[in-house]
């Protein structure tokens, strides 16, 4: 995602209008004494300028001695839907602290309410607490777009009693919040043919349904107490589990394309979104959630060279949160290259072999689902895709209305099976398991179909 702009507070203490105008009214005042030489009036008007330049200096010496605790509930959020963040603000002074304004800082695109006003607190209490120097606020914040935005620090507007100024000062500090892409339900018909166990694994159970493949390793922190082995514990003398050896993974490929070729070739500027990306990113992220639930080890591959967003992920472990949490922060289209080009050259000479172009997973021998989501693929990247079609079964391509038709004959051409969508709602229509039986009803096959056959040819 882009940097969010931040908005620097304000550092220096300005007047209100009703200062400001107040003064207005003194140096109205002081001309006209001066004019009709009336001292009484010239008094009122130096009282008049005065007052507002007292309030400037009382601003801007008032310092404010608060503690800031900050939470979001839920603490991770999905694009599209609110937190609730809590404040716990704590005086730290031996003074009441009252007559002041509010707001807690968040960056573009986040929505949070306008200032309002803080209620008073009393004095630190250090030996016996009462809770009367500690305020607990709380307000929504909407999230349209995915991302980690730094939220805070808390600021304060603090003022004299009369209200002629006022000075902003930053309170507490900063906590991320992780806004995860949106997800869209897509049809259980994939991975119903594998298990978490592999593919092989699943045709070797049912050619030897009474082979023993139970091993015993030893206890880790969160492992079900119902799988504790005891017989091997008590030969080891330590707490072992019983566990299904592995002899394949069901495992799953998903390139997405980070290609930074925005509208007219041209680079994505500011903080506008590319909403054409951010679609392709939800896409990958339904598709990726419901690999992962459905037990495939997932492999996600940017298409283009360079760009980050390579990683490997699986279930148990946790690998649907990484998932979500990288494709939160992986910037938008054109970011990544902003860096330097040095940095960039050190890191292809230290990459992997392959790195830059696509290759096919090592030591694979039965075909493995593979989808693609493509927004402005370059030709030397889509000729990779249709060399890698043999690999996999089903070969999937997720396509937006930017691809253009000599792209989607390219994949066709290649055996790849195109989904066009417009927006993230057609991605369970396309993957709806009743339409892909209509489908097959008029002589079509559906995308998984393709999936089962090559999982019989596997066998």
């Amino acid at each position: 995602m882009p940097a969010p702009i931040r908005r620097t507070p304000r550092t220096v203490p300005r007047l209100t209008r009703r200062g400001a105008a107040l003064v207005v009214v003194g140096i109205v005042l002081a001309g006209v004494s001066l004019w009709f030489d009336l001292r009484d009036v010239l008094l009122l008007a130096f009282v008049a300028i005065a007052m507002p330049v007292l309030g400037l200096l009382y601003a801007a010496v008032r310092l404010p001695r608060l503690a800031v605790t900050r939470t979001f509930a839920p603490a991770t959020v999905a694009a599209g839907s609110s937190t609730r963040v809590r404040l716990t603000v704590q005086n730290r002074s031996r003074r009441p602290f009252d007559g002041a304004r509010w707001r807690d800082e968040v960056p573009s695109p986040l929505l949070a309410p306008s200032e309002e006003v803080l209620p008073g607190v009393g004095p630190w209490e250090r030996t016996l607490p009462s809770g009367d120097d500690t305020v607990r606020l709380d307000y929504l914040l909407r999230t349209p777009r995915r991302g980690a935005y730094p939220v805070g620090p808390l600021q304060l507007s603090l003022g004299d009693p009369f209200g002629l100024a006022v000075m902003r000062r930053s309170v507490g500090g900063e906590r991320e919040l992780l806004v995860t892409p949106r997800l869209t339900a897509v049809d259980g018909a994939v991975g119903r043919s594998a298990s978490v166990d592999g593919t092989r694994h699943g045709l070797l159970r049912r050619t030897h349904p009474n082979s023993d493949e139970l091993i015993a390793r030893e206890y880790r922190y969160g492992d079900p107490l119902r799988r504790v082995n005891w017989a091997a514990t008590a030969r080891r003398g330590e707490l072992m589990v019983r566990e299904e050896e592995q002899r394949g993974d069901a495992e799953a490929r998903l390139f997405l394309d980070t290609a930074p070729r925005a509208r007219g070739d041209q680079a994505h500027r500011g903080d506008a979104p590319d909403f054409e990306f951010e679609l392709a990113v939800e896409v990958a992220a339904s598709l990726g959630v419901h690999l992962l639930d459905r037990g495939y080890r997932l492999r996600l591959d940017p298409l283009d060279e360079g760009a980050p967003g390579r990683g490997s992920y699986r279930e148990p472990g946790g690998g649907e949160a990484m998932l979500l949490e990288d494709l939160a922060r992986l910037p938008a289209p054109g970011e990544w290259r902003r860096r330097d080009r040095a940095d960039l050259e050190r890191g292809a000479a230290g990459a992997e072999p392959g790195r830059g172009r696509l290759s096919a997973t090592r030591e694979r021998r039965a075909p493995m689902p593979g989808f693609a989501v493509l927004v402005r693929p370059a030709d030397e990247r889509l000729a990779e895709l249709a060399a890698l079609r043999p690999t996999f079964a089903p070969a999937v391509a997720v396509v937006l209305p930017t691809v253009s038709e000599r792209w989607i004959d390219t994949l066709e051409h290649a055996d790849w099976r195109v989904i066009r969508i417009r927006r993230a709602a057609d991605l369970a229509a396309a993957f709806d398991h009743r339409r892909a039986s209509a489908g097959r009803a008029v002589g079509r096959e559906s995308p998984w179909d393709e999936f089962l056959t090559g999982v019989d040819n596997a066998s």
